[in-house]
This record gives C-alpha cells, sequence and structure tokens, in this order.
C-alpha cells in the first residue's frame, strides 16, 4: 500500500470517527489530533526484544474525543520500505487521578523483503503477515509525576508462516517531568517483561529514557533492552537506539 492510500484511509476513518461522535455526544467535549514523527538509528519494534537493525522513522497519530481513540503506527526503514502498520483503537475505561485502565485493540501488518528468483531473475518482494492483537493497561498514579503499571498485550498471527500466539506482560513504571533545569526536564521508564511466541519465551529488562526542553516540539530519546533470558528466535542480546521526536498536540470542538 503506497503512503498516499495510507493518508487517505486515516483521513476517511477520522472523518468517519468525528461526525459520529458529533452525533453520539452534544456535550461539545474537546477532541484531539496529536502524534509524534521519530527518525532513529535503529529501528525497535513495539516489543522492543527485536529491532529493524537499521535507522528507521516512525510515525505515531492520535485522533478521539472522548474516552475513545485511534492511534495507528507506522513505521519505514528510512531507505522508504514499510516495516509495520499497527492501527490501535483503544479506550478508557477507568480514569481518576489514582487509576487508571485501558483497553485497546488492534489489526497490524508486518512486512519484511525476501528475495527470490523468477523466471531466472532474481529481485526482492516484500511479504506481509497479518495480525490481530488485543491489550490491557492498568496504571496506579503515586503522584503526577510518578506511576507503576501492568501492560499486557495478545496476539493472534493470521497467516500460517507467521508467530501464531504471542504474549507480552510487563510490569513498568514511569517518572515523568525530572528537572534538569527551569527550561529543560527528562522522563525515566524502566520496566521487566515476560515474552512468550508460541514455545518459546523470555525475560527481558527495558529502559526509556527522553530529554526535552519546555514548550518545544523537539525531544531527544533512548531505548536500551536487555535479555535476562530467552530461547525466541529472532530476539536479540542487547539493542539501543537514539531517536530525535517531533511532536504535536491538537484539541478542537466541532461546531
Amino acid at each position: 500500500m503506497k503512503s498516499k492510500s495510507i493518508l487517505l484511509l486515516l483521513t476517511a476513518v477520522f472523518s468517519f470517527y468525528t461526525t459520529t461522535a458529533q452525533k453520539t455526544d452534544n456535550t461539545q467535549k474537546p477532541g484531539h489530533f496529536a502524534g509524534a514523527i521519530s527518525v532513529t538509528n535503529n529501528g525497535i519494534s513495539f516489543i522492543p526484544s527485536f529491532s529493524l537493525g537499521k535507522p528507521a522513522a516512525i510515525f505515531n497519530l492520535s485522533m478521539g474525543k472522548g474516552k475513545l481513540s485511534f492511534d495507528p503506527e507506522l513505521r519505514f526503514a528510512l531507505e522508504g520500505k514499510p516495516w509495520s502498520f499497527l492501527f490501535w483503537w483503544r479506550y478508557q475505561l477507568v480514569k481518576t487521578n489514582k487509576f487508571g485502565l485501558r483497553l485497546g485493540a488492534h489489526p497490524a501488518l508486518n512486512f519484511r523483503t525476501q528475495t527470490v528468483a523468477l523466471n531466472g531473475v532474481t529481485k526482492d518482494v516484500i511479504i506481509t503477515r497479518r495480525y490481530l492483537a488485543g491489550e490491557l493497561t492498568p496504571n496506579y498514579y503515586i503522584n503526577k509525576n510518578i506511576s507503576i503499571g501492568m501492560y499486557y498485550l495478545y496476539s493472534r498471527g493470521i497467516d500460517k508462516d507467521a508467530v501464531r500466539n504471542t504474549h507480552f506482560l510487563t510490569i513498568n513504571s514511569n517518572f515523568s517531568n525530572i528537572k534538569l533545569s527551569s527550561n529543560y526536564y527528562m522522563k525515566f521508564a524502566p520496566q521487566v517483561f515476560y515474552l512468550k511466541q508460541d514455545k518459546q519465551d523470555g525475560f527481558f529488562v527495558t529502559v526509556a529514557v527522553t530529554l526535552a526542553r519546555k514548550n518545544f516540539p523537539l525531544s531527544l530519546s533512548s531505548i536500551v533492552n536487555k535479555r535476562i533470558e530467552s530461547n525466541i528466535t529472532g530476539s536479540k542480546n542487547f539493542v539501543w537506539n537514539a531517536t530525535l521526536v517531533y511532536s504535536f498536540n491538537k484539541q478542537y470542538v466541532q461546531k
């Protein structure tokens, strides 16, 4: 699918969603359209024990109103080849000052390049694998800048050569708005996770760090992932990256 077609698809979905929301919600709650565009030296997967192994561009979008949002995530190798597309729908079931519980589900496409011979000619073709997944995200907020939580994702591979059953369970924490100076702050997010793919499994630890400036759209982030114990094919012992992120966040009220 070409990039232009993807953008047209997202625009159509967003238009449908906002029109429906307008009909069903007359309280005029503000909607949102937010996102981040990232460029990294090493594309790390949604499950951080896997990586692309080369530079990548990642487009994260979020659009919605009230408790429901559509959060597509589009990943490309920096050379332009698609890597993976996740089309998340998320619902904030519970949200208080101390506790949050979010549900989510998505169809996903994963792409890989394979060299094949056709009529004596060798060429690269892109092969697509399809997945369906659901997530559960409970979080407890110690204060506005510190939270602890869990994350569980189950993914089902549709194609015969894909991993059929993936279980991804994390125990995580998030420390945000750590003041470095009057203008600069950082975020620190460590987690340990268990990953099971069909009959293979493993334990890993991940740390994500972000350095940002107040009221400035650009930030720097890094992810480091280390294997504790694993027999999962394709998982790497040590993965890291450095990423430049451009973020935006807009609110709107429909009339």
